[in-house]
């Protein structure tokens, strides 16, 4: 098959073009290497990660309608991973209106684009943010999301809105994949276990959310990729589905984890909730299992790779 993956040089677009194109698969890629973190990690992943693979990269812009056509008319793509997107709850509170117009806009550019040129299959990354303040766990799918507190959750929710459009009107085959805490080698600058990795190997105090009283379905990448070609290979009709880790951690035992695998204890700032953000977060991955699809790395193995790519990265014995 020939798919589009969007977001290419992102964490999650990287590891997927990799694993796609391991199996013979052909892979185009759009990204714009935006700053919301340093392009040199975006760039590494095109050309140290995925060295020696052959793909199709157009750096440019989801929001670029000109550039989309052109791409779709040009490259006979047959089916769309749509994972561009402005990420992170806190971020999206200082700058709403890019949140909205990047993934809202980006999105329903997208979607033109698969119908117009009838694409095959449509899958694109939703988020565990959509579930808000819900206080029924595990979160289900069919649990109510009218109520997001945060700008990038309800980015999110619009687009699995929008994306049911398509499919009732023109019967695009489309899936929405809510995300849990997705976490590994090559991860985002941004994220919990990226940030603690460097201020514990550099002496520098971490941040602990509402005091260290938070849980997560923590993801490693391998599962996140394995259970988007899943549902890339056999979803057809309208879908929502989770995809997260079968164990609940606590934010606690993560950091404990990372301090084992460094050797050196952290220092912590305890801090109070961050505004939009919610103190559990655990998935019923139930639906997604149906399909034969389950998650296979602890965190203990998880981090372990983590950190011993981020000392080979940055050069760190």
């Amino acid at each position: 098959m020939k798919i589009f993956i969007t977001g290419g040089a992102g964490f999650i677009g990287s590891n997927l073009a990799k694993k796609l194109l391991d199996r013979k698969d052909q892979v185009v890629m759009i990204d714009n290497f935006n700053d919301y973190y340093d392009p040199k990690l975006k760039r590494d992943r095109i050309k140290i990660f995925l060295e020696g693979y052959k793909f199709k990269l157009y750096e440019g812009d989801i929001r670029d309608q000109k550039l989309l056509e052109k791409i779709f008319k040009k490259e006979k793509i047959e089916k769309v991973v749509h994972l561009a997107a402005l990420a992170g709850v806190r971020n999206s509170l200082l700058d709403p209106v890019s949140y909205a117009d990047v993934n809202i806009m980006g999105t329903l550019n997208l979607l033109e684009m698969a119908v117009k040129y009838k694409i095959k299959n449509f899958i694109f990354a939703s988020s565990s943010s959509v579930y808000g303040n819900n206080k029924k766990q595990p979160f289900s799918e069919e649990d109510n999301v009218d109520t997001p507190i945060s700008p990038y959750a309800a980015t999110k929710k619009s687009t699995e809105l929008l994306a049911h459009v398509y499919h009732h009107i023109y019967g695009l085959n489309v899936t929405a994949l809510r995300f849990f805490t997705v976490y590994g080698p090559w991860g985002r600058p941004d994220m919990a276990l990226f940030k603690f990795t460097k201020n514990i190997l550099e002496g520098e105090p971490i941040d602990v959310y509402n005091r260290g009283k938070m849980s997560r379905n923590f993801t490693y990448i391998d599962d996140i990729v394995s259970g988007t070609i899943t549902v890339l290979d056999k979803c057809k009709g309208y879908n929502v589905m989770n995809i997260g880790g079968d164990k609940e951690e606590t934010l606690t035992r993560y950091i404990e984890v990372i301090e084992e695998n460094i050797g050196k204890k952290a220092k912590k700032n305890l801090m109070p909730m961050q505004p939009g953000d919610v103190p559990s977060t655990v998935a019923d991955i139930r639906k997604l299992r149906k399909l034969g699809w389950k998650p296979e790395t602890r965190i203990e193995e998880g981090i372990k790779n983590f950190v011993e790519w981020y000392g080979g990265y940055y050069g760190i014995k």
